[in-house]
């Protein structure tokens, strides 16, 4: 029995790695033994090395620190664990993860969330960010993302870098001029560095706890997209789009009708990318079907594709998706049943530029806890992907270098 399941494992290995399908580099952990690590986020510094970040804590504690490493090698090996002190109680959430973002000029922001500790909220989060302007070697004390004292709830935040080398931030604030549910969508833009400036309302109702994504296109076009409350109980995702510098964005538009209806918070948002054909979704949600869905716009968002299902799990979620070499990349989690328990795998579809799926698979196995993935381009057609890992009562930080075909 034994024998038979190395030479199934043999034949499973051989088969990811044939000329023309995507084959994973050997996995490695990156952050240290011994503590338990979350919110893995990839981005590339302003040489355009790959970068990844991650918090770590104590087991026993609540905040940890975040910590960043950064690759000379194009994903296969990365540095040692780099901490930034100003962002000592950082509270881990995989869908609210921190964001570090390098600016062309050298300098460095760091995004993320804390507790509020606020009586007019005991669920409220605060938003607080660090600047360094010598490449990270040192690091401002951290400040409020938001300073006006109304704003007492800030969270589901994302930081983008626009094509004149600021930065811009959006985030859900419990700031809003209606008694609907939900939460208001802001927008702020960095000025050099006096840090985030000007931040003005988007739009309104948006439900509270899903994860923002905000996607800046080659043309400097600022497209968002989050989880709407419509009609005060269907919780949809929709998409706008800015063609001036975020001066202005387009009305919220659904990128597909699910009227899922539902009294609560399903804590997984959208993610979007763009190529030469147009722009790609995908998100979770449990009306006109459950799971993790895709679909398309070739018109800038005044029109989208039907959606198709991404996996065969109806519990398949926190989707994620990058553009390779104009190739789709699209990864997710989702529960797979281990011996008497259950745990979470990784699945991915690689899709050609016009969204037709090329090759669908898994990335980890059965027996491992993996969940809660990112993706980001590299060079030389390839891809990094990382992941948190479960092990025994503490988790890490995972990384692996993707050949696509």
């Amino acid at each position: 029995m034994k024998q038979a399941v190395v030479w199934i494992a043999m034949l499973l290995w051989m088969s990811a790695c044939r000329p023309g399908m995507v084959s994973p580099d050997k996995p490695l952990v990156v952050s240290h033994i011994g503590k338990d690590a979350s919110c893995p986020f990839l981005t590339k510094d302003a040489s355009g090395r790959p970068v990844i970040s991650w918090v770590e804590k104590d087991s026993s504690a609540d905040t940890g620190l975040m910590y960043y490493a950064v690759s000379n090698d194009n994903g296969h090996t990365f540095s040692e664990p780099v901490a930034i002190p100003a962002s000592s109680g950082v509270y881990p959430h995989d869908e609210n993860l921190p964001k570090l973002l390098f600016k062309p000029d050298g300098s460095v922001i760091a995004l993320f969330g804390v507790e509020a500790n606020d009586a007019r909220n005991k669920y409220a989060g605060k938003v607080l960010y660090t600047q360094s302007f010598d490449g990270g070697k040192t690091w401002q004390n951290a400040v409020p993302l938001v300073t006006d004292t109304a704003g007492y709830d800030q969270r589901y935040f994302d930081m983008s870098l626009l094509p004149g080398g600021e930065a811009a931030a959006i985030w859900l604030d419990n700031r809003k001029d209606t008694d609907a549910e939900g939460s208001t969508l802001y927008f702020a833009v960095t000025s050099g560095r006096q840090g985030f400036q000007a931040a003005t309302p988007v739009a309104s109702t948006i439900c509270q706890c899903c994860r923002t994504k905000m996607y800046i296109a080659d043309n400097g076009d600022i497209h968002l997209a989050y989880r709407d409350i419509i009609n005060d109980s269907i919780r949809d995702m929709v998409h706008q789009v800015s063609v001036d510098g975020g001066h202005t964005f387009s009305k919220p538009v659904r990128i597909s009708a699910d009227n899922w209806v539902v009294r609560g918070c399903p804590h997984t948002g959208p993610t979007l990318t763009a190529n030469s054909t147009g722009l790609h979704f995908a998100w979770f949600t449990m009306g006109g079907g459950q799971g993790a869905f895709y679909c398309r716009s070739v018109d800038n968002g005044n029109t989208y594709t039907q959606k198709e299902s991404l996996s065969k799990s109806p519990m398949a979620k926190h989707p994620q998706m990058s553009t390779i070499n104009d190739h789709i990349l699209v990864l997710w989690d989702e529960p797979v049943k281990w011996k008497d328990d259950f745990n979470s795998r990784i699945g991915f579809q690689y899709k050609a530029a016009d969204g037709k799926t090329i090759q669908a698979g898994l990335l980890t196995s059965d027996s491992t806890y993996a969940n809660f993935p990112v993706i980001s381009a590299l060079k030389e057609n390839k891809a990094l992907i990382a992941y948190k890992r479960r092990t025994g009562n503490q988790s890490e930080i995972v990384v692996n270098a993707l050949q696509l075909p």
